[in-house]
């Protein structure tokens, strides 16, 4: 039996995305450390799903208001 251990890592983020992910959160009644892990497991679901690798431009700003 496989156990799932879950690991801690430290995670900076701007004043902004925080809040943005904050108030999404609170609308799916999670945590934030569960918006978070709940967002990066869709991630992998998909990149799974799609077989598409992570583009050269990733750590570019993203284009959007928050």
């Amino acid at each position: 039996m496989i156990k799932d251990n879950k690991k801690q890592i430290p995670l900076r983020l701007s004043g902004k995305l925080y809040e943005a992910i904050a108030a999404w959160a609170e609308d799916d009644f999670r945590s934030i450390n569960g918006q978070i892990e709940y967002l990066l497991t869709e991630c992998v679901k998909q990149r799974k799903k799609n077989g598409k690798y992570v583009g050269e431009d990733i750590d570019k700003p993203l284009d959007i208001d928050i």
